[in-house]
């Protein structure tokens, strides 16, 4: 990619496109801004996604949430022990499969994504706060139908979970965050049930 070399560097450039820059620098503060709403989540901004994952559809397997996700198993395996630990999920017989367990979020475990939500979505607002809300508005629909053209068949949680990477002490290793101290917006802690 070329820079351009105008004095005004932010006037849009029949020779140059700012694509690649634009969406490199959302990208990067999207997920510094997240990462840090959910950094005293164990596994940060992994953990939330995983979190996310596990609370908004049927509950998976451990090892079809690894494999969605692009998580190691072995990792997952860690992560997943950390969150029963600290109330967020509970493994859970499966009624069809006796030998696979299923990620069940507990009440505890809700509160908390909806925190997380209210944080990330204040972050992302933050990181757009140089956009009228009705620029926004749009911007978001558009980068959202072209995302959606470019890669149709894309799984939405499983791209962001790869863009956020593993979290710190996770690479590839059994390392895990090493306390349950979530603190909801405000300080409040969220009490386990």
């Amino acid at each position: 990619m070329t820079c351009p070399t105008s004095p005004d560097r932010h006037a849009p450039s029949a020779q140059h496109s700012m694509l690649g820059w634009s969406l490199t620098a959302l990208l990067r503060e999207w997920s510094t801004r997240v990462q840090a709403a959910s950094s005293d989540l164990p596994h940060g901004a992994r953990g939330y996604q995983v979190l996310a994952a596990v609370v908004h559809e049927a509950p998976p397997t451990q090892a079809a949430l690894a494999a969605r996700l692009g998580i190691d198993r072995t990792v997952m395996t860690y992560l997943l022990d950390k969150f029963v630990e600290c109330g967020l999920v509970e493994r859970q017989q499966d009624t069809t499969d006796r030998r696979a367990r299923r990620i069940v979020p507990t009440k505890y475990g809700r509160r908390v994504l909806a925190d997380l939500d209210a944080r990330v979505a204040q972050a992302e607002n933050k990181l757009l706060s140089g956009l009228a809300p009705e620029d926004r508005r749009i911007l978001l629909a558009l980068l959202e139908r072209a995302a959606s053209a470019a890669a149709p068949d894309d799984d939405r949680c499983a791209a962001v979970a790869r863009s956020v990477g593993p979290a710190q002490g996770e690479r590839g290793t059994a390392t895990a965050t090493p306390t349950c101290g979530y603190q909801a917006t405000g300080g409040a802690s969220l009490q386990s049930d």
